[in-house]
């Protein structure tokens, strides 16, 4: 009965036109069985993806990773909280292995429900203070959920303090070394309060024996390195250092689940466009490039991926309560990288950004609609570096004015 209606609820949100329907579907099929998510996921060998960055593009790492080992549910949009795994496992009923990306907060009862046998934990940082709350709550919630599944091999980024902390305990774990650029969140230690001393890569906490573990992964320049002197030429197609280190954690956990490991590494580095995240769209006289972050360490890890010789440099944000209504974090972004580059602020809060650009010394203008603010660079290459509903909502616009032929006008600007 609840697989009927959530089948039922995805056609009627379809032909309205209201969305693709796999969360709506995903609701009602918890409302009518509580348990479904528990009785969808019996028997099938799961990994859970999970961090405060990463997740929906490590996730699809796995899912390509683990494609040998078996047939694989997972969730094509990033869909991460109940509804939305709910939806992806009515879909792929018969699959027997699962790729799930959770959502940090939901992890605990997420594997209370699905019994994973691999959990990847990517990083831990800031993220929505009005949602989520202190970051050191999350840590402790991790951990005691870990604690829970003794069974449960954790596949943790010993790069991150909060991460590690996280981990540090668990039965069965395996530490990649998958980096740490965003260190702000991390400079006492989430177990004893005593200061994280930093050495170089190493770190170490005063007074206490918590302290970096010896990675069994770790990547460079060239590839993966991993047990037994195993090591592989690791070609990307995602760009940026974040994503190596997430491909790393993504072989890492495949191995672990029986993947080969040549293999996996040759699938992590055919993932391209994720839900279209680092996808190029042409917008009239434009090539847009779209890049996401959602809080100060994605930021900080976006902007360097931005092309400093791009035509045109597109910055939207949103307050939406997806978004986080609290955009106090602007001000730990580092938006004087662009001193030398012209900036377009833009999206339901471009007053804010552009008060943040104005302080950070970026020549900017202000156009609030994202695709005006695209119309009005200069024809060639424009980057757009979006929060999670603006690039949702961009996405769409985009879609729709190339379904009926229409490019916008130059706006408005306001300097």
């Amino acid at each position: 009965m609840a697989l009927a209606a959530a089948r039922a609820a995805r056609w009627a949100s379809r032909k309205s036109g209201r969305g693709k329907g796999s969360m709506i579907g995903g609701l009602i099929a918890a409302r009518i069985d509580p348990s479904i998510m528990q009785r969808l996921a019996a028997g099938k060998r799961t990994a859970l993806i999970t961090g405060t960055n990463g997740k929906s593009t490590t996730t699809r790492m796995v899912a390509a990773a683990l494609a040998g080992v078996g047939e694989v549910v997972t969730q094509a949009d990033g869909a991460n909280m109940d509804a939305g795994i709910i939806a992806a496992l009515t879909q792929e009923q018969h699959a027997a292995v699962a790729a799930l990306e959770v959502d940090e907060l939901h992890v605990p009862h997420v594997a209370d429900f699905t019994e994973p046998e691999v959990l990847v934990l990517l990083n831990l940082s800031r993220d929505q203070l009005d949602r989520v709350g202190e970051i050191n709550s999350i840590e402790r919630k991790l951990r005691a959920g870990i604690e829970r599944h003794p069974e449960m091999t954790v596949i943790a980024n010993c790069d991150d303090v909060l991460v590690a902390s996280a981990a540090y305990d668990a039965a069965q774990v395996i530490w990649v070394a998958a980096g740490g650029g965003w260190a702000n969140d991390s400079v006492s230690c989430p177990r004893s309060g005593e200061p994280i001393v930093r050495d170089g890569i190493d770190w170490y906490s005063s007074g206490t024996d918590f302290r970096r573990p010896t990675p069994d992964w770790w990547f460079d320049d060239k590839g993966i390195h991993g047990p037994d002197g195993f090591h592989a030429e690791l070609s990307l197609q995602l760009p940026g250092n974040a994503n190596r280190g997430n491909a790393t954690q993504a072989v890492a956990a495949a191995v672990a689940m029986g993947a080969d490991p040549d293999t996996a590494v040759t699938a992590v580095s055919a993932v391209g466009e994720v839900a279209g995240r680092y996808g190029i769209r042409q917008v009239g006289s434009h090539s847009v490039r779209m890049l996401l972050a959602k809080n100060p360490a994605g930021w900080q890890e976006a902007m360097s991926m931005i092309d400093q010789d791009a035509d045109g440099l597109v910055i939207a944000v949103n307050g939406q309560v997806p978004d986080g209504e609290d955009l106090s974090w602007l001000w730990d972004v580092r938006f004087e990288a662009f001193e030398t580059m012209q900036v377009v602020a833009a999206g339901e809060r471009a007053a804010d950004l552009g008060v943040r650009l104005l302080y950070a010394g970026a020549e900017h203008t202000t156009i609030d609609d994202p695709m005006r603010a695209i119309a009005s660079c200069p024809p060639g290459r424009v980057e757009v570096l979006a929060n999670y509903t603006a690039f949702r909502d961009l996405g769409v616009a985009i879609d729709r004015a190339a379904r009926h032929g229409r490019i916008p006008a130059d706006g408005q600007e306001r300097r």
